[in-house]
């Protein structure tokens, strides 16, 4: 990749996570940090639209994170790829599972950072693991319709390479706790997983089911950790989802078309762990386990590149 122009933004640094570095406009301010290329913390006048962490320590739960070149989990970090199988670190070891990709725990490198943008790149060496290189770049961009972001995959190697992606955000719509949270988002069918390890099972109708947000209602005490499709869209290909509070606060992310899948996380934590905090909200470009299933996987050819884009905005 060719080198880019550097320029100046507000930033500071930190021990634990490289440099944070801050855009602005209007009522939106966020804060990245160089490590994972994770979003530390989104606020719309004022107030978090995402769970916030302290950049001086380790990142929580993934918090932010850009989760590449494979969201969510690979079965015991396994899978076949042009005739080989290929072995993963298992870093979810009481599932026995490869968990958010390569790229959350690496320090990304700067490409421009202005008042309003920011541009983080990070490479993916071949590995016994993932046997092709990748150039990754995230984008992120502030404006008055709120937090846009952008990331973009070239295969720099010589073969195909299997390749998905996603954010991890938080979303936090108010002050009033999650199961008060009114939740909205327009998915007909949710993917069942195996209790114990998450790992997927067969795509169900939400039709009837605790799971079915196609029109608006509280979260209650529903527990979450699936993925969802087949999205309602606009004229445009996009889809939404919209988290409201009961005081009228809200926030809400909306994709493109190169991610027909959402994973819903509600936090759940085991005593005494603080539990949901916040509504991960993951637009992905696969489901779980897609290096294993090859549902909507995106094959690299060497020089191809991959783009998907992601909107936070609130009110």
């Amino acid at each position: 990749m060719q080198a880019t122009e550097v320029k100046a933004g507000p930033r500071r640094a930190t021990a634990e996570n490289g440099d944070v570095f801050l855009i602005s406009a209007g009522k939106y301010t966020a804060a990245v940090t160089s490590r994972g290329a994770a979003l530390s913390s989104l606020q719309f006048g004022g107030r978090e639209l995402v769970v916030p962490f302290d950049p001086a320590h380790p990142i929580p739960d993934y918090r932010g994170i850009i989760a590449a070149p494979w969201p969510n989990r690979i079965a015991d970090g396994a899978y076949r790829w042009q005739g080989t199988v290929q072995h993963l670190p298992l870093n979810e070891p009481d599932r026995g599972t490869a968990l958010h990709g390569l790229v959350f725990g690496r320090l990304w490198d700067l490409v421009k950072h202005d008042g309003e943008s920011l541009t983080l790149r990070c490479g993916i060496e071949a590995s016994a693991g993932y046997p092709e290189p990748l150039a990754i770049t995230a984008e992120y961009r502030i404006d008055a319709d709120g937090l846009h972001c952008t990331v973009t995959a070239i295969n720099i190697g010589t073969s195909a390479a299997p390749y998905g992606v996603c954010p991890h955000p938080y979303l936090v719509a108010g002050p009033a706790p999650l199961d008060q949270w009114t939740l909205e988002f327009g998915a007909a069918e949710y993917l069942a997983v195996t209790p114990d390890r998450l790992l997927p099972l067969e795509l169900q109708p939400v039709d009837g089911h605790a799971f079915d947000f196609r029109t608006a209602k509280a979260i209650g005490v529903a527990e979450m950790d699936h993925a969802f499709t087949r999205f309602a869209t606009d004229a445009a290909g996009a889809s939404e989802l919209k988290v409201t509070d009961p005081s009228g606060s809200y926030v809400g992310m909306r994709w493109d078309a190169t991610c027909p899948w959402l994973q819903i996380h509600t936090a759940d934590k085991q005593h005494p762990a603080a539990s949901r905090l916040g509504l991960a909200v993951e637009p992905m470009t696969c489901p779980p386990d897609a290096f294993n299933s090859g549902a909507d996987l995106i094959t690299l050819a060497p020089g191809a590149s991959h783009s998907a884009g992601w909107t936070i905005f609130g009110g």
